[in-house]
Protein backbone atom coordinates (compact mmCIF):
# COMPACT_ATOMS: atom_id res chain seq x y z
CA UNK A 1 0.00 0.00 0.00
CA UNK A 2 1.06 3.50 -0.60
CA UNK A 3 -0.45 6.57 -0.36
CA UNK A 4 -0.03 10.06 -2.09
CA UNK A 5 -1.12 13.56 -1.87
CA UNK A 6 -2.80 14.99 -4.68
CA UNK A 7 -2.59 18.92 -5.53
CA UNK A 8 -2.92 20.93 -8.79
CA UNK A 9 -3.68 23.85 -10.27
CA UNK A 10 -1.14 26.42 -8.11
CA UNK A 11 -1.10 29.47 -10.46
CA UNK A 12 1.88 31.26 -8.67
CA UNK A 13 2.11 34.33 -9.83
CA UNK A 14 4.10 36.33 -7.31
CA UNK A 15 0.99 37.44 -5.90
CA UNK A 16 0.06 36.98 -2.13
CA UNK A 17 -2.78 35.11 -2.58
CA UNK A 18 -1.58 31.76 -4.61
CA UNK A 19 1.61 32.24 -2.60
CA UNK A 20 -0.63 32.06 0.86
CA UNK A 21 -2.38 29.24 -0.01
CA UNK A 22 0.06 26.94 -1.07
CA UNK A 23 1.95 27.67 1.90
CA UNK A 24 -1.23 26.67 3.36
CA UNK A 25 -1.28 23.69 1.69
CA UNK A 26 2.63 22.43 1.85
CA UNK A 27 2.50 23.28 5.77
CA UNK A 28 -0.56 21.36 6.51
CA UNK A 29 1.23 18.00 4.50
CA UNK A 30 4.29 18.53 6.05
CA UNK A 31 2.18 17.20 9.29
CA UNK A 32 1.90 14.14 7.40
CA UNK A 33 5.24 13.40 6.46
CA UNK A 34 5.56 10.59 7.86
CA UNK A 35 2.53 8.28 6.76
CA UNK A 36 2.47 9.79 3.14
CA UNK A 37 4.81 8.89 0.03
CA UNK A 38 5.02 11.89 -1.98
CA UNK A 39 2.85 14.91 -2.99
CA UNK A 40 1.78 14.87 -7.05
CA UNK A 41 1.27 18.29 -8.15
CA UNK A 42 -0.93 17.75 -11.64
CA UNK A 43 0.69 21.41 -13.68
CA UNK A 44 -0.06 24.38 -13.79
CA UNK A 45 2.12 24.94 -11.27
CA UNK A 46 2.71 28.84 -12.33
CA UNK A 47 0.38 31.38 -13.99
CA UNK A 48 3.01 32.47 -17.05
CA UNK A 49 6.12 29.68 -16.79
CA UNK A 50 8.44 32.41 -16.21
CA UNK A 51 11.82 31.58 -14.76
CA UNK A 52 10.91 33.94 -11.50
CA UNK A 53 7.51 32.00 -11.28
CA UNK A 54 9.03 28.62 -11.71
CA UNK A 55 11.63 29.27 -8.52
CA UNK A 56 9.07 30.75 -6.42
CA UNK A 57 6.82 27.61 -7.26
CA UNK A 58 10.22 25.56 -5.94
CA UNK A 59 10.72 27.18 -2.91
CA UNK A 60 7.01 26.90 -1.52
CA UNK A 61 6.56 22.95 -2.94
CA UNK A 62 9.86 22.60 -0.95
CA UNK A 63 8.93 20.57 2.39
CA UNK A 64 9.91 17.26 4.38
CA UNK A 65 7.93 15.06 1.27
CA UNK A 66 9.01 14.34 -2.02
CA UNK A 67 7.14 16.54 -4.58
CA UNK A 68 7.04 14.97 -8.05
CA UNK A 69 5.44 17.58 -10.90
CA UNK A 70 4.60 17.24 -14.24
CA UNK A 71 3.91 20.33 -16.23
CA UNK A 72 0.30 21.99 -17.52
CA UNK A 73 -0.56 24.62 -19.79
CA UNK A 74 0.18 27.38 -17.90
CA UNK A 75 3.62 26.10 -17.24
CA UNK A 76 5.45 25.88 -21.08
CA UNK A 77 4.79 28.89 -22.54
CA UNK A 78 5.18 29.60 -26.17
CA UNK A 79 9.02 29.95 -25.02
CA UNK A 80 9.53 26.45 -24.48
CA UNK A 81 10.12 23.90 -21.93
CA UNK A 82 13.73 24.73 -20.95
CA UNK A 83 13.14 26.85 -18.10
CA UNK A 84 10.88 24.09 -15.95
CA UNK A 85 13.58 21.42 -17.16
CA UNK A 86 16.43 23.59 -15.04
CA UNK A 87 14.83 25.09 -12.17
CA UNK A 88 11.88 22.17 -11.11
CA UNK A 89 13.73 19.12 -12.58
CA UNK A 90 17.79 20.05 -11.58
CA UNK A 91 18.21 20.23 -15.41
CA UNK A 92 17.38 16.88 -15.96
CA UNK A 93 19.59 15.32 -18.78
CA UNK A 94 18.21 15.38 -22.54
CA UNK A 95 21.63 16.06 -24.17
CA UNK A 96 19.92 15.59 -28.01
CA UNK A 97 16.96 18.11 -27.06
CA UNK A 98 16.23 20.39 -24.51
CA UNK A 99 12.49 20.43 -25.81
CA UNK A 100 11.93 17.16 -25.58
CA UNK A 101 8.53 16.31 -23.14
CA UNK A 102 9.13 16.79 -19.46
CA UNK A 103 8.51 12.61 -18.09
CA UNK A 104 9.57 11.79 -14.88
CA UNK A 105 9.35 8.32 -13.07
CA UNK A 106 9.57 8.19 -9.39
CA UNK A 107 9.82 4.55 -7.79
CA UNK A 108 9.24 3.37 -4.35
CA UNK A 109 9.17 -0.17 -2.94
CA UNK A 110 5.90 0.24 -2.78
CA UNK A 111 4.69 1.61 -6.21
CA UNK A 112 5.63 3.54 -8.72
CA UNK A 113 4.56 6.96 -10.12
CA UNK A 114 4.78 7.83 -13.63
CA UNK A 115 4.25 11.59 -14.84
CA UNK A 116 3.56 12.66 -18.03
CA UNK A 117 4.06 15.81 -20.39
CA UNK A 118 0.98 16.79 -22.62
CA UNK A 119 1.67 20.04 -23.02
CA UNK A 120 2.41 21.81 -26.42
CA UNK A 121 3.99 25.11 -25.79
CA UNK A 122 1.89 28.49 -25.77
CA UNK A 123 -1.62 26.28 -26.06
CA UNK A 124 -4.18 25.89 -24.17
CA UNK A 125 -4.90 22.29 -24.84
CA UNK A 126 -2.75 18.74 -24.28
CA UNK A 127 -1.45 15.94 -26.88
CA UNK A 128 1.11 12.94 -25.57
CA UNK A 129 3.92 13.34 -28.22
CA UNK A 130 4.30 10.28 -30.00
CA UNK A 131 8.25 9.72 -27.89
CA UNK A 132 6.16 10.61 -24.59
CA UNK A 133 3.86 7.63 -25.67
CA UNK A 134 6.84 5.33 -26.72
CA UNK A 135 8.25 6.20 -23.51
CA UNK A 136 5.39 5.18 -21.46
CA UNK A 137 5.02 1.95 -23.25
CA UNK A 138 8.63 0.96 -22.04
CA UNK A 139 8.43 2.40 -18.24
CA UNK A 140 5.37 0.53 -17.66
CA UNK A 141 6.78 -2.57 -19.10
CA UNK A 142 9.64 -2.10 -16.61
CA UNK A 143 6.85 -2.07 -13.99
CA UNK A 144 4.86 -5.26 -14.84
CA UNK A 145 3.39 -6.52 -11.53
CA UNK A 146 3.74 -3.10 -9.31
CA UNK A 147 0.62 -0.55 -8.55
CA UNK A 148 1.17 2.28 -11.06
CA UNK A 149 -0.35 5.60 -10.52
CA UNK A 150 -0.06 7.93 -14.40
CA UNK A 151 -0.21 11.65 -13.79
CA UNK A 152 -1.11 13.99 -16.35
CA UNK A 153 -2.27 17.66 -16.66
CA UNK A 154 -4.89 17.20 -19.42
CA UNK A 155 -8.17 15.27 -18.79
CA UNK A 156 -8.29 12.36 -21.44
CA UNK A 157 -12.36 12.97 -21.30
CA UNK A 158 -14.68 15.58 -20.91
CA UNK A 159 -15.71 16.48 -17.21
CA UNK A 160 -18.46 18.60 -18.11
CA UNK A 161 -16.94 21.48 -17.84
CA UNK A 162 -17.71 23.49 -21.36
CA UNK A 163 -14.56 25.67 -20.46
CA UNK A 164 -12.04 22.69 -19.41
CA UNK A 165 -13.37 19.89 -22.21
CA UNK A 166 -12.62 22.24 -25.13
CA UNK A 167 -9.03 21.86 -24.02
CA UNK A 168 -8.65 19.21 -22.73
CA UNK A 169 -6.39 15.87 -24.09
CA UNK A 170 -6.72 15.86 -27.80
CA UNK A 171 -5.44 12.04 -28.58
CA UNK A 172 -6.75 10.25 -25.30
CA UNK A 173 -7.21 6.99 -27.34
CA UNK A 174 -3.54 6.45 -27.84
CA UNK A 175 -3.19 7.22 -24.26
CA UNK A 176 -6.48 4.42 -23.92
CA UNK A 177 -4.18 1.78 -26.09
CA UNK A 178 -1.19 1.70 -24.31
CA UNK A 179 -3.00 1.47 -21.06
CA UNK A 180 -5.12 -1.70 -22.16
CA UNK A 181 -1.59 -3.43 -22.45
CA UNK A 182 -0.38 -2.55 -18.91
CA UNK A 183 -2.97 -3.52 -16.20
CA UNK A 184 -0.90 -2.35 -13.46
CA UNK A 185 -1.89 0.97 -13.72
CA UNK A 186 -4.62 1.24 -11.11
CA UNK A 187 -5.14 5.02 -11.50
CA UNK A 188 -4.96 8.39 -13.27
CA UNK A 189 -4.46 11.18 -11.62
CA UNK A 190 -5.37 14.76 -12.73
CA UNK A 191 -5.42 19.07 -12.79
CA UNK A 192 -6.72 21.49 -15.29
CA UNK A 193 -10.19 21.24 -13.93
CA UNK A 194 -9.78 23.45 -11.00
CA UNK A 195 -12.60 21.33 -8.86
CA UNK A 196 -12.27 17.92 -7.66
CA UNK A 197 -14.14 15.23 -10.03
CA UNK A 198 -14.35 11.70 -10.42
CA UNK A 199 -14.82 9.51 -13.51
CA UNK A 200 -13.55 6.62 -15.66
CA UNK A 201 -10.63 6.44 -18.56
CA UNK A 202 -10.16 2.79 -19.98
CA UNK A 203 -11.60 1.26 -17.19
CA UNK A 204 -9.78 3.07 -14.69
CA UNK A 205 -10.02 5.67 -11.92
CA UNK A 206 -9.51 9.47 -13.45
CA UNK A 207 -9.51 11.81 -10.21
CA UNK A 208 -8.77 15.46 -11.23
CA UNK A 209 -7.26 17.52 -8.35
CA UNK A 210 -9.05 20.06 -6.76
CA UNK A 211 -7.00 23.42 -7.73
CA UNK A 212 -5.11 25.06 -4.87
CA UNK A 213 -5.82 28.68 -6.58
CA UNK A 214 -9.10 29.01 -7.02
CA UNK A 215 -12.13 27.05 -7.88
CA UNK A 216 -13.93 26.66 -11.41
CA UNK A 217 -17.85 27.23 -11.15
CA UNK A 218 -20.10 24.07 -12.73
CA UNK A 219 -22.18 24.91 -15.15
CA UNK A 220 -25.17 25.48 -12.84
CA UNK A 221 -23.10 26.88 -10.06
CA UNK A 222 -23.48 30.67 -8.75
CA UNK A 223 -19.90 31.89 -10.51
CA UNK A 224 -19.52 34.69 -7.90
CA UNK A 225 -20.32 32.37 -4.51
CA UNK A 226 -17.69 29.83 -5.92
CA UNK A 227 -14.61 31.11 -7.95
CA UNK A 228 -12.45 32.77 -5.62
CA UNK A 229 -14.38 31.93 -1.69
CA UNK A 230 -13.76 28.14 -1.80
CA UNK A 231 -10.47 27.35 0.40
CA UNK A 232 -8.08 25.36 -1.45
CA UNK A 233 -8.36 21.28 -0.89
CA UNK A 234 -6.19 18.57 -1.40
CA UNK A 235 -6.91 14.75 -2.17
CA UNK A 236 -5.75 11.80 -0.77
CA UNK A 237 -5.22 8.23 -2.81
CA UNK A 238 -4.48 5.46 -0.90
CA UNK A 239 -3.54 2.77 -3.56
CA UNK A 240 -3.87 -0.85 -1.70
CA UNK A 241 -1.72 -3.97 -2.91
CA UNK A 242 -4.57 -5.40 -5.11
CA UNK A 243 -4.06 -1.97 -6.79
CA UNK A 244 -7.89 -0.51 -5.72
CA UNK A 245 -7.66 2.88 -4.85
CA UNK A 246 -9.30 4.57 -1.98
CA UNK A 247 -9.61 8.68 -2.58
CA UNK A 248 -10.15 10.91 0.38
CA UNK A 249 -10.65 14.80 0.04
CA UNK A 250 -10.18 17.50 2.82
CA UNK A 251 -10.36 21.57 2.99
CA UNK A 252 -6.91 23.34 4.43
CA UNK A 253 -8.50 25.72 6.77
CA UNK A 254 -6.68 29.23 7.01
CA UNK A 255 -4.51 28.72 10.19
CA UNK A 256 -5.75 29.41 14.12
CA UNK A 257 -4.22 32.72 15.03
CA UNK A 258 -1.69 32.20 18.44
CA UNK A 259 -3.86 30.86 21.58
CA UNK A 260 -6.76 29.84 19.45
CA UNK A 261 -7.88 26.63 21.28
CA UNK A 262 -8.13 24.04 18.98
CA UNK A 263 -12.31 23.45 19.42
CA UNK A 264 -14.43 26.03 20.24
Amino acid sequence: MFTLAHISDLHVDGGPRARERVGRVMAYLDAFAGTLDAVVATGDLTDHGTPEELEEARALLSGRLPVLTCPGNHDVPKEGRAPYRRVLLGGAPQPHNVEAPLNTVHRTGRGTVVLVDGTLPGEGGGRLAPETLEWLEAVLAESAGVPVVLALHHPPVPLHMPAVDGIGLANAADLAAVLERHPQVAALLCGHAHTPAATLFAGRPLLAAPATVWTAPLPWEDAERVYAAHPPMVAFHVVGDDGRVTSHFRVVPEPRPAGTPARA
